[in-house]
């Protein structure tokens, strides 16, 4: 089985510059982890793999079948009526490995996104392809459900690629990585850790090599500009000009000097030395040094001025086949909540009805569903681009600081779903929010802006309510909990501290 990239470029129609270059690189059997910012690429490189997309330029050689699994989970796969009725031994192995319930076939709509994704995974390997891209996997997931994520991705034995910021899925899963740091890619050989390990020495070293490139061009140009002084000195001396017509000696002196040849050796060293600068400008550019962004925002934000935000009596939701039972629930303005639980337990619910009904101003909210389709998306970029110059530049600089190239993102016809949040919390910062919700709002970003996240988060002075499986980014950002547990059929939702 092989898989080769052969100088291969490719740009989307709206975009100013080619998204990759001349590229190539081959894939050997296993799990190769792809890694980058957000909208560097990595979702159009498993496209291309998986023969989705053609590249404008170049040749990519393959062995037969490719399938290619979206980080999107708005449609069912096409295959998954056939899934559902068939018997063999490797899809019931799969239903097994993955937990799949038989109702969830006939109800796409009404599944979490993370039942989704399971379904997504089990129709892509029931396939048998030779080639696997898998954008990614574990969005959506709680501890369990990914556990038995990687479990499945595992018992793939063709040529992988998967797109994930889980540092250790990455770990468990990949003999090989390939970051791509435009207008670079690089594969190295190792699990997430190890790649990372390799490619900081390497920028590391290379700091240190261009500080060194720069210092002998710099000593080079004081050098130059000492001979560039000392011709000008030989000149003025060889010079007849000011001397008296009758002065023979002084005359003499000169004509000695310029048969000598010493008049020109200054101007020789002086072009051999320009030599050398060239020689050496070229040696410092030739040095590639990954561009870091400015990361850390400080996210305006205001508490508002009503104590209360929102108060629910004890009720119940519908979640199709259960039904979720909480006790009274109220957020005062500068309450930080995590709502926590397994999939499909109605996190996403919870938060969508308690949007409905808070008393706050539409323009001091911050929302942020847990998947964001593509028309919304089309249209958020389209409503950025209509803002004033001022506004437009703010929401530039909060994306650079969230780590990405925001004329790059700006560019896009359809945003990558992690610059689609980028874009969302950066408009709503201008906005200086009494209230962030947030469901799964690490889902899709890269590993820089999840950190550029936390720090926002961490320093706002607004409500905060999150719905994540990431206990360490929700530890770090709230202080109460309402977990919603599993009870024969009924979900019930209890409140606590973190401890």
């Amino acid at each position: 089985m092989f898989l080769t990239f052969s100088n291969i470029s490719f740009s989307y129609n709206t975009s100013a510059e080619p998204l990759f270059e001349n590229i190539s690189v081959s894939f050997s059997v296993g799990w190769t982890g792809v890694i980058g910012e957000n909208g560097c690429g990595k979702s159009t490189l498993l496209q291309l793999a998986a023969q989705i997309l053609r590249p404008c330029s170049g040749s990519l050689s393959s062995s037969s079948l490719a399938v290619y699994c979206s980080q999107r989970t708005d449609f069912p796969p096409e295959e998954l009526p056939d899934f559902s009725y068939a018997l063999d031994t490797h899809a019931c192995k799969l239903k097994g490995i993955l937990e799949i319930r038989e109702d969830w076939f006939s109800r796409w709509k009404t599944l979490s996104h993370g039942e989704r994704k399971r379904l997504q995974i089990a129709v892509a390997l029931w396939k048998e392809p030779k080639i696997l891209a898998v954008d990614e996997p574990t969005n959506h997931l709680d501890r369990e459900a990914r556990d038995l994520i990687i479990a499945s991705l595992l018992s793939f034995n063709g040529i992988g690629l998967i797109v994930s910021h889980d540092r250790e899925l990455l770990d468990k899963l990949c003999s090989k990585c390939l970051f791509i740091d435009h207008p670079d890619i690089r594969l190295y050989i190792g699990n997430y850790s190890k790649c990372t390990a390799q490619k900081k020495i390497e920028e590391e070293t290379a700091i240190v090599k261009l500080q060194t490139a720069k210092r002998n061009y710099e000593n080079l140009k004081r050098e130059i500009q000492k001979r560039k002084e000392s011709a000008e000195r030989a000149e003025k001396s060889r010079s007849k000009r000011h001397i008296d017509k009758n002065d023979h000696d002084a005359k003499e002196k000169i004509d000695r000097y310029i048969v000598s040849g010493k008049d020109g050796k200054a101007g020789q060293l002086k072009r051999q030395l320009a030599g050398r600068l060239q020689q050496s400008q070229a040696k410092m550019l030739s040095i590639r040094i990954k561009k870091e962004y400015d990361t850390g925002i400080w996210l305006n934000s205001n508490v508002s001025g009503k104590n209360c935000l929102f108060k629910i009596p004890e009720g119940q939701l519908n979640l199709g086949t259960s039904k979720l039972c909480y006790p009274g629930l109220e957020m005062y303005s500068t309450n930080k909540i995590a709502v926590t639980g397994a999939n499909g337990t109605g996190k996403s619910t919870l938060i969508r009805h308690i949007k409905n009904i808070v008393d706050i101003p539409e323009n001091k909210l911050i929302y942020i569903p847990q998947e964001i389709d593509i028309e919304i998306s089309k249209n958020i970029i389209r409503s950025i681009m209509e803002l004033a110059n001022n506004k437009k530049a703010k929401i530039m600089s909060i994306i650079r600081h969230l780590g990405s190239d925001p004329k790059r993102v700006l560019a896009a016809n359809i945003p990558s779903p992690g610059e689609v949040r980028k874009l969302i919390i950066a408009k709503g910062i201008l906005q200086e929010p009494y209230l962030i919700i947030m469901d799964e709002p690490t889902n899709h970003l890269d590993l820089v802006s999840i950190e550029c996240v936390e720090d926002a988060l961490k320093d706002c002075s607004c409500a905060l309510l999150l719905v994540s499986h990431d206990y360490t980014f929700l530890k770090k950002l709230t202080i109460q909990q309402w977990h919603i547990t599993e009870n024969n059929g009924t979900n019930e939702l209890s409140r606590k501290f973190w401890t």
